[in-house]
């Protein structure tokens, strides 16, 4: 397995140790990608490494002679930007973090910085996706409880039907003159009144309209 890992100049023994380690520090679904040692020029006994698993990248640095080796590590959502620099002798591999911290190592095969390069920049992009996606969800869900509350809102301050009342019957008001025309026509038919007094009678009540 650690094979895999010397194919472009890394020192052998150093990698051995940082792989040793890594394989203890691996957290679940996490997998080791790449790791790239420091060439020194005319001593290089003791080199830092960088190592790239899928989740993190992690400097490596020797301590106690040899003896331990100390680690720091990021995770990718929190790397901002990731550099190289390449010199004369070797490159330098740089990463900065969103609270504006910086590590990195110097004097490494270029071949090497360039495929950490390489494959940092492919990790942030699918990070900034990820994030993107994050965004575009956490959105939807503001939205939707937005218009949840809304349609809740106005489901209570809808405002009641109006029921209309009823139309009062009313009885219509008698023809007052046709009754007094019927009852003056009965007077006379019975022969209770003149056909003068039905005729005088009869032009008063017209007159009064």
């Amino acid at each position: 397995m650690m094979d895999k890992f010397l194919n472009d100049q890394q020192d052998p023994k150093a990698v051995e140790k940082v792989y040793n380690r890594l394989t203890d520090l691996l957290t679940t679904g996490e997998e080791i990608v790449y790791i790239a040692t420091q060439k020194k020029p005319l001593v290089n006994i003791l080199p830092d490494c960088v190592a790239l698993t899928n989740k993190r990248v992690l400097f490596f640095t020797p301590a106690n002679l040899g003896l331990s080796i100390k680690f720091i590590d990021f995770v990718w959502k929190d790397i901002v930007d990731v550099s190289i620099k390449e010199e004369i002798i070797g490159a330098v591999f740089m990463v900065k973090t969103t609270n504006q911290a910086e590590m990195g190592v110097d004097y490494l095969p270029k071949v090497q910085a360039r495929k950490l390069y390489q494959y940092a920049q492919e990790r942030k992009e699918e990070e900034r996706e990820l994030r993107r996606q994050r965004d575009l969800e956490e959105k939807r869900a503001e939205s939707g409880s937005f218009n949840f509350d809304h349609a809740a809102g106005a489901q209570t301050a809808e405002p009641e039907p109006i029921v209309a009342a009823p139309p009062v019957q009313t009885e219509p008001k008698k023809d007052e003159l046709t009754e007094k025309l019927k009852k003056l026509r009965m007077l006379f038919d019975q022969g209770l009144i003149s056909q003068d007094e039905y005729n005088a009678k009869k032009l008063e009540l017209l007159n009064d309209l």
